[in-house]
């Protein structure tokens, strides 16, 4: 059956498209025609592919690695369809050798089973810096093992996708080789390495960056450290744009820098599409309140932000176009893992859909042309 979407501004990808409709047959995107007035009528706004995000830890008061994983993936990937991501990678904190592999085992089968909205699985530690530890818990941070790397390399070539977050202290270059030629996309984060060492591992095959800024050697004039090799080289990055945390200078010149590079993340945890205003991490009480996920010590423990606010955040406070803002969370996400028929409105790709109102607030969803419910937390404050 074709279906037509039509009455807004659509975003394809690349570009914003007016007077035009977005034709839809079995699921898959027909292409754009004019638009002649038939169709479903969205009465302004934007029609833009489903968001992509790299880095959700968490959803619906579920948290990957805490409880059933299969449980956890279900969840996580039904709540974040709610607030417009209709394709992710559930994340992984630091965690022990055997919850490890319980989720990567949970990610095989449902990439086997074809759970909606899961593109694979992003593995941020235990491979860490644990002078750049963050929120993740020091007493399970280590270097890898050649075990680690059997399990990581096996996860890579079973898996649609796989994201590996590591600091290049807990790794060496071969054995970051050995994982990219596996076809897992490495990034390098939570490390306080210094530029040398951080352009050693992108020669390796290390080929993103984990929340930049963030969690990371800084960059000074007279030590660029891992954000300023990032900025420097062809590394995509991952960022929170929430503006707290980075500010809308430093997002402007990542912007600049990298552009066509950059992609943003949520690190959405547990409350993500929920009324929670607390949960436990390994143990450890994360609060809810003012925007922040925090410690009690303050420390920042994930994001509590949606896509939708994250566009609203870079037009409006960091001073991007829609364009741009768009392409970091459709386009750009979705070809760092091989998503390619995600991300873009082009004849073939999957018709995962949403569309914003001129306000830039998400109406609706859909996945391969079906609507999709939106999270109550969205419809109110997202």
């Amino acid at each position: 059956m074709r279906q037509i979407w039509r009455g807004a501004r659509i975003f394809d990808g690349e570009r914003l498209h007016d007077g035009m409709a977005l034709a839809v047959e079995g699921g898959r995107i027909a292409g754009l025609v004019p638009d002649t007035g038939s169709g479903l009528d969205l009465r302004g706004g934007i029609l833009a592919p489903g968001f992509v995000d790299l880095q959700v830890n968490g959803g619906g008061g579920a948290l990957l690695g805490q409880g059933d994983p299969d449980a956890a993936l279900a969840a996580i990937c039904a709540a974040h369809a709610g607030l417009g991501t209709t394709g992710l990678l559930p994340t992984l904190i630091t965690a022990d050798p055997d919850t490890t592999q319980a989720v990567i085992q949970a990610g095989l089968r449902a990439a086997r089973t074809g759970l909606p909205g899961f593109l694979g699985l992003h593995l941020e530690g235990p491979h860490l810096d644990p002078r750049r530890k963050g929120a993740h818990d020091r007493a399970l941070i280590r270097p890898m093992t050649d075990a680690d790397l059997a399990q990581l390399t096996r996860a890579a070539q079973d898996l649609p996708a796989l994201m590996v977050t590591l600091a290049p202290e807990a790794a060496t270059p071969a054995q970051i080789a050995t994982l990219a030629a596996a076809g897992a996309v490495v990034s390098l984060g939570h490390s306080d390495c210094t530029e040398d060492a951080a352009r050693a591992a992108l020669d390796a095959g290390a080929r993103a960056v984990t929340h930049l800024y963030n969690a990371m050697s800084p960059l000074a004039h007279r030590a660029p450290g891992l954000v300023g090799a990032a900025l420097d080289s062809h590394a995509a990055a991952g960022i929170i744009a929430d503006g707290v945390h980075v500010a809308p200078t430093a997002f402007r010149l990542a912007a600049r820098l990298a552009a066509g590079r950059l992609h943003v993340v949520t690190d959405a945890m547990a409350v993500a599409g929920s009324d929670l205003t607390a949960f436990t991490l390994n143990g450890r009480r994360i609060r809810r309140g003012e925007g922040r996920l925090t410690l009690d010590d303050g420390t920042l423990a994930g994001a509590d932000i949606t896509l939708p606010q994250s566009l609203r955040w870079i037009t409006h406070q960091a001073g991007l176009t829609i364009e741009s803002a768009l392409a970091m969370m459709t386009r750009i996400p979705a070809t760092l893992i091989g998503a390619t028929d995600r991300g873009r409105l082009v004849h073939g790709a999957r018709a995962d859909l949403v569309h914003l109102s001129d306000e830039l607030a998400l109406t609706a969803a859909w996945r391969a042309g079906v609507p999709l419910p939106l999270c109550a937390s969205n419809i109110l404050g997202g």
